[in-house]
C-alpha cells in the first residue's frame, strides 16, 4: 500500500529494490520514487507540486539516466 510522504512522492515497498520493468523489454533497474512525471527538458524549480498520476522512477543499476515507467509495469526482481 502507497501513503504519501510530500512534495508529490508516495512511498511504495520496492523503492530502493532492484524490479523488472515489463514496459521496456524486461529491463532491470533500481526503484528510485514513486513520483508524478515532469516535462522533459524544464530547468526551472517545481513550484505547484504536479497533478498528474504518479509514475515509477527506475535508474540503471550501474548508474545512467533515469527512466520512468506505469508502477503496474514492474516486479520485483530476484
Amino acid at each position: 500500500m502507497s501513503q504519501f510522504i510530500g512534495m508529490g512522492h508516495w512511498s511504495h515497498p520496492l523503492i530502493g529494490q532492484k524490479v523488472i520493468d515489463h514496459a521496456h523489454g524486461d529491463r532491470v533497474g533500481v526503484f528510485r520514487a514513486f513520483a508524478p512525471d515532469v516535462k522533459k527538458g524544464t530547468l526551472k524549480p517545481v513550484i505547484v507540486i504536479p497533478t498528474t498520476p504518479p509514475v515509477v522512477w527506475l535508474a540503471p543499476e550501474d548508474g545512467g539516466v533515469e527512466w520512468t515507467t506505469s508502477p503496474d509495469a514492474i516486479e520485483a526482481a530476484r
